[in-house]
């Protein structure tokens, strides 16, 4: 189970990463195609917003690495359900707000890593 968790931990930490690299450095190349509802002339104005989203993304997916590289197992699953409640709250608040998609990416793979997490 323990390598379940990890997997998975390592699985929304990537996300993360890619978040942070899509809204960071690619908002305005890549944006209107995977945002097509929002409007095309925003994506600019939005870049500096969008950057800041990703650096968060970014402290998500460093918080998720470091739990996996904790020696401790206590600890190592304290700041694992710490961050990926972080990431789950998120989501649910991204799915309420921006796109009911974000449950699925976000939400749904940090909802499981608790679980695994918790029957670890």
């Amino acid at each position: 189970m323990e390598i379940a968790f990890k997997i998975v931990i390592g699985l929304v930490a990537f996300i993360h990463i890619y978040i942070l690299w899509f809204e960071m450095f690619a908002w305005t190349t890549k944006g209107p195609k995977i945002f097509g509802g929002f409007p095309k002339d925003l994506f600019e104005p939005t870049k500096s917003m969008a950057a800041n989203q990703g650096l968060y993304n970014g402290f998500l997916a460093a918080g998720l690495i470091w739990s996996l590289i904790i020696a401790d197992p206590i600890w190592q699953k304290n700041v694992a359900y710490f961050f990926l409640a972080c990431v789950a709250v998120a989501g649910i608040y991204g799915a309420m707000t921006a796109d009911k998609k974000i449950i699925f990416v976000q939400t749904v793979p940090a909802v499981l890593g608790l679980i695994l997490v918790f029957f670890s």
